[in-house]
């Protein structure tokens, strides 16, 4: 190929490079066969991504169909004192998910209950409302909520990585169905990261203009298994 038009179709090449780059780390893998159902005795081979761990499946011979049935979510998990009940179902607990890149949840509110602002910084959302009525949405890059009461057979989608919340509005309790693109979305619960984990008294003092008086008094609320 003459150097010239070598050279023309070089931003082309760069320009396909970059977008499949982009588009190979928006999602989990797509899987090379039907499904992967664990083998009893696997050990846990983690790839070069860390988010996934690939195990050798089981043979054809050895799966049935209740390998694809999960009955985990039937009933809501503990409450927690805000109201809260949440069951994640991963390839932790129900192998059949391994390899296809998708998991789900049961989240359970009770009458004034709060799932606090949280993200998932490896999946899309989308919630369903099995059924109640839930005060639903999420914040923007630009701080702009788009937020709104749900009801149930509605849904709504809660794009990657942003921040978002819900609270049971209704005067009954509320159940909601969680779909995710990933098979691990991972989740990071805002106050459990800012006043849970350990974050400097002083740097929350300047950022949310509290005392360390007020900061401690909400640790000791919040978190008192992390307060020696």
């Amino acid at each position: 190929m003459p150097r010239k038009n070598m050279a023309k179709k070089q931003p082309l090449l760069f320009v396909m490079f970059f977008l499949y780059i982009f588009l190979a780390n928006a999602s989990d893998p797509d899987p090379v066969q039907d499904f992967c159902i664990p083998s009893n005795n696997s050990i846990p081979l983690r790839s070069t991504n860390s988010h996934f761990h690939f195990l050798p499946c089981k043979s054809l011979a050895e799966v049935t169909p209740e390998d694809f049935i999960f009955s985990g979510i039937k009933h809501p998990g503990n409450f927690s004192d805000i109201g809260f009940s949440g069951i994640s179902v991963t390839p932790l607990n129900f192998p059949s998910l391994n390899t296809l890149g998708m998991s789900f949840a049961r989240a359970d509110l009770k009458i004034g209950g709060v799932n606090v602002p949280h993200l998932h910084p490896r999946a899309t959302e989308i919630a369903y409302v099995v059924r109640g009525s839930v005060y639903s949405g999420f914040i923007d890059s630009t701080n702009k909520v788009f937020a709104k009461i749900i009801e149930a057979g509605e849904v709504m989608v809660y794009p990657r990585g942003l921040v978002h919340f819900q609270m049971n509005v209704g005067k009954s309790p509320a159940t909601i169905i969680g779909s995710f693109n990933s098979q691990n979305p991972g989740i990071i619960r805002i106050p459990n990261a800012l006043f849970g984990a350990g974050v400097n008294d002083e740097l929350l003092e300047k950022a949310f203009g509290m005392t360390i008086e007020e900061i401690s008094n909400i640790r000791k609320k919040f978190f008192p298994k992390k307060i020696t």
